[in-house]
């Protein structure tokens, strides 16, 4: 799973930037409601996410995913940056 889809990129995302008190599920149920994709698509995400190395057996993020998430971070950063110009 080299190249992540949006799908798998917005959700490591979402669980690097969950609070401490927050589980998996929190962050599973979260992008579901805000309609990113529905609860068998999230949870089809997160067990492709588990199975690429990118989630650990505890709910947190790899080194791998942290790696993947923070590219994601500055991806979606600078996709905001560009729309941002071309409004002007």
């Amino acid at each position: 799973m080299n190249n992540l889809d949006v799908f798998h990129q917005v959700s490591l995302l979402g669980i690097l930037k969950k609070e401490p008190n927050e589980a998996l599920e929190d962050v599973q149920t979260m992008l579901v409601e805000t309609g990113m994709f529905d609860t068998k698509e999230a949870k089809r995400v997160f067990d492709d996410l588990r199975s690429g190395g990118y989630v650990d057996g505890n709910g947190g993020l790899t080194f791998l995913g942290v790696q993947a998430a923070k590219e994601a971070e500055v991806m979606f950063a600078k996709a905001g940056e560009e729309m941002s110009v071309a409004d002007r």
